[in-house]
């Protein structure tokens, strides 16, 4: 197991994406703690390896404390994997301030304090993987989503910029960019789409698989596999980039 006692952090971690990955990490080794806004869902998922932590991103004074209670208890984060998110969308006239912000501050802000913290305990070991949860509306744009793409693009350039600014240091930042992946993000979002768009559920959730060019919408697990991939120590020279899981969409 590559990734044997490596201290891992994996925010929105109890649902979709952010469960698959904290498993795969488990599966190698890793002690993983998850974090989420509800204890019981966290802990109705936890296996062995997992470790529930209740942490907000959209909360800076709450993350810089609860990331301090993981490193207490599991010792310096090797691994961070910022995951959590919101992706709901307003076409531009009717995006207000209050809609954009609270986009922004799970986003953007919740990676960006997630990252900063996790990688203060990071800068005390001689290794680290930081990997953020953008999305293909981050590489190219989305229709009746503009906060949402925006956030995602942000996410990618602060990415590379950290990236940047550790270009000699053992530590990689990279991105995962998926198109539609089978969560309940996406059922959720489903009720959404249909009523922007003027179509039926069914209808909705066929738009949302057709936006993956091979027709079918992505297992959380695919994202999974390509977080480990970006931990292997054999991918030291992976730094700054996206990998985009889509099914040739971008």
């Amino acid at each position: 197991m590559m990734l044997q006692g490596k201290h891992a952090i994996v925010t929105g971690g109890g649902t979709g994406i952010g469960l698959a990955i904290a498993r795969a990490l488990v599966a190698e080794g890793a002690q993983v703690t998850i974090t989420g806004r509800r204890l019981e869902v966290l802990e109705q998922v936890a296996e062995p390896g997992m470790h529930p932590m209740v942490m907000d991103v959209t909360d800076e004074a709450q993350i810089i404390d609860r990331m301090a209670e993981a490193v207490a208890a599991r010792g310096p984060i090797q691994i961070c994997v910022a995951n959590a998110g919101i992706a709901e969308g307003k076409k531009l006239h009717k995006t207000d301030s209050a809609f954009w912000r609270k986009i922004m501050a799970t986003n953007l802000d919740g990676c960006f304090f997630t990252v900063r913290e996790a990688l203060k305990s990071m800068m005390t070991t001689d290794w680290g993987r930081v990997i953020a949860i953008s999305s293909v509306a981050g590489l190219r744009g989305a229709p009746g989503a503009g906060a949402y793409a925006t956030s995602k693009h942000a996410v990618i350039g602060m990415m590379r910029s950290f990236a940047e600014d550790f270009l000699e240091a053992p530590y990689t930042f990279n991105s995962i960019c998926p198109g539609y992946v089978d969560t309940p993000i996406v059922t959720r979002n489903t009720d959404s789409i249909s009523e922007r768009a003027g179509v039926s559920a069914d209808e909705a959730r066929a738009m949302m698989v057709n936006q993956n060019r091979h027709k079918k919408l992505i297992r959380p697990e695919e994202v999974a596999a390509a977080a480990i991939w970006l931990c292997n120590p054999l991918c030291e020279s992976v730094n700054g980039t996206e990998v985009a899981i889509d099914g040739g969409q971008v």
